[in-house]
């Protein structure tokens, strides 16, 4: 379980394809705090360390996680939003994440607006996964408010700590992204299609 405050930016190191797997390794500021079997969101995707060497860490993602996240197109020198699972007890200053990503989305407008960042995605709507405006949303496993939201797009709007400390700040027209829809939002929805 994650909260979408990303801890700070990972930089892949090596990419290694094992038989349908890929192994990950990442150069990180928190590399000397994780263990292995500890879980760890990558652009918002729940992975597990496999090892570890100085201020490297290894990931191991499998074929279905490759197919349904943006981690297949992730290249040697791309930065990575890192966040550590929640610790009970602690304050949850996003939403409940899971780093169970639904699907992927392209950004369609990235731009500068007065001291802020403006960004619309646009996704697939055939899964029926929804937004609201002012509702949560994940994005490259960062929190954020919905500001505008229709069928199969919807805005959000960054401030400057977050534009600085995440890798928003590499987004352009056509950047592929990772989305998980907010959980009770989830099941509202498949409650009604249920009907």
């Amino acid at each position: 379980m994650f909260t979408g405050i990303i801890e700070t930016l990972g930089t892949i190191q090596e990419i290694k394809k094992d038989q349908t797997n890929v192994n990950i390794t990442i150069n990180s500021t928190i590399t000397n705090e994780l263990k292995i079997d500890q879980s760890v969101a990558h652009n918002g995707v729940c992975l597990t360390v496999v090892a570890i060497s100085n201020n490297l860490y290894t990931v191991t993602a499998i074929d279905e996680t490759i197919n349904k996240t943006s981690l297949g197109s992730w290249e040697v020198g791309d930065s990575v939003n890192l966040e550590r699972a929640m610790k009970l007890g602690d304050r949850l200053d996003g939403h409940i994440v899971q780093g169970h990503v639904d699907q992927t989305a392209t950004c369609i407008v990235a731009k500068e607006t007065s001291g802020s960042w403006f960004y619309t995605f646009e996704y697939d709507g055939k899964p029926n996964n929804i937004t609201i405006e002012k509702g949560s949303i994940t994005v490259n496993g960062v929190s954020l408010t919905v500001v505008d939201s229709k069928n199969n797009q919807f805005s959000v709007a960054i401030i400057p700590y977050t534009y600085e400390h995440t890798n928003f700040k590499s987004f352009k027209v056509g950047t592929k992204v990772n989305l998980e829809f907010d959980m009770i939002g989830k099941y509202v929805s498949k409650l009604y299609a249920n009907k």
